[in-house]
């Protein structure tokens, strides 16, 4: 973690809302983990979560009174002031009962009370079991708050409170806290990434086998791109090379340059890659193209038709054989099957910093989906698994991975 990141909590004014979910306990955590970077923090509490986690607990580590009701402690007056008081309101864990009455509004405990009462923004980081947060009611209210400008924290996937295994576990206290700095940074115009020069690779290459013919791939491009926006977004300077595609990108923060095949791919990258502090190669580029381009359209005569293929530049080991100590590189595997033994071969072999695995096998993940699953690998030994998501949510994931990387 930067010295910058820690800074952005020092002195800072976290009101934890806490409502009821086994993932209560994580409170704890999160408080001390808060007050540690130098956050003051307030705590409220629903009567369910109690149950779960003691007040006292909460008070102990935050060192401020835990009212449970509205009439605690003043709080009849207080719940109004507390949600000015703060500069961030963070509902964690935030119960699928909870979620339902912040969409709607409703006001029958302390915790919604000074929800509705905020002035400052408002993040929460949901905990329920996976048909709970699958089911279309709960999808439609985060959706809701959302819209109202709200921020989710997302979701993880792992072994639920049922026995269960699947999403709907609340992000751990170290995610939230990342999640925390890097609002901080955006907020205060420090972002993350600021002075950083990046590169993508995005969508196909086609390789040309006549003047109108070619080989290539299904790849759209969303997932290069949102990555893309989601770096820029952050603070850096991005230059995009993209493949041919239908997908487009108007970010103020991305320079385009069009490319056709792997050797102008590799070309455009090549001679940017001194200047870069960041690669994400996301493009699928063709492996093989052919040795021989006709000049003329190849007439149809022969049952068969035969040509000769040639390897096309490998991008990715160039780049990661002449990567230096203060650039991180990041690739994608896709594959079909033994998808993490090639994921981490891959890793290894071509001196990544990260890698994002996904497989075709996954329904809703791979080329022209609006969504993606993904599990990446760091080369650290660390790996992190993540549901379905839409692309845009994956690529925070990744750019959030990377940052996390940078300031290790």
């Amino acid at each position: 973690m930067s010295m910058d990141a820690i800074k952005m909590l020092q002195g800072k004014k976290i009101l934890l809302g806490v409502s009821g979910s086994i993932a209560a306990y994580k409170a704890a955590t999160l408080i001390r983990l808060l007050v540690k970077e130098g956050a003051e923090v307030k705590v409220v509490m629903t009567t369910a979560a109690a149950g779960f986690i003691t007040p006292l607990t909460l008070a102990t580590l935050s060192k401020n009174e835990v009212p449970l009701n509205i009439s605690d402690h003043n709080s009849w007056n207080n719940h109004v002031m507390l949600g000015r008081w703060a500069d961030v309101m963070l509902i964690a864990p935030a119960s699928a009962n909870t979620l339902a009455k912040m969409a709607l509004g409703l006001c029958d405990n302390l915790l919604l009370a000074v929800y509705l009462s905020a002035t400052c923004p408002v993040l929460f980081a949901p905990a329920m079991d996976e048909d709970m947060w699958h089911h279309p009611a709960t999808r439609s209210n985060v959706d809701k708050l959302i819209s109202f400008g709200h921020q989710q924290i997302p979701v993880e996937s792992g072994e639920l409170a049922s026995g269960l295994f699947g999403e709907g576990r609340m992000a751990e206290p170290e995610q939230i806290l990342t999640f925390l700095q890097q609002h901080f940074q955006q907020k205060n115009g420090r972002k993350a990434l600021n002075g950083t020069t990046a590169i993508v690779t995005a969508g196909p290459t086609i390789e040309h086998i006549d003047p109108v013919r070619y080989i290539s791939n299904h790849s759209s491009g969303k997932m290069g791109i949102a990555i893309a926006e989601a770096l820029a977004d952050a603070g850096a300077n991005v230059q995009l090379v993209l493949g041919p595609t239908s997908q487009k990108t108007t970010h103020p923060g991305i320079t385009v340059t069009h490319v056709q095949t792997a050797q102008e791919m590799f070309d455009a990258v090549t001679t940017r890659y001194p200047a870069a502090g960041i690669v994400v190669a996301a493009a699928a580029v063709a492996d093989y193209r052919p040795a021989n381009v006709a000049d003329k359209k190849i007439k149809k005569g022969e049952a068969q038709l035969h040509i000769d293929l040639e390897k096309t530049p490998d991008i990715l080991r160039s780049l990661g054989d002449n990567k230096g100590p203060q650039q991180l590189l990041v690739g994608f595997s896709l594959e079909t099957n033994n998808e993490k033994e090639y994921a981490l071969k891959k890793l290894r072999d071509k001196n990544l910093d990260l890698i994002v695995m996904n497989s075709l096998a996954d329904t809703g993940a791979g080329f022209n989906y609006d969504t993606n699953k993904v599990t990446l690998f760091d080369k650290n030994g660390n790996e992190r698994s993540f549901p379905l998501k839409s692309k845009q949510a994956v690529a925070q994931d990744i750019v959030s991975a990377i940052i996390e990387l940078q300031h290790a």
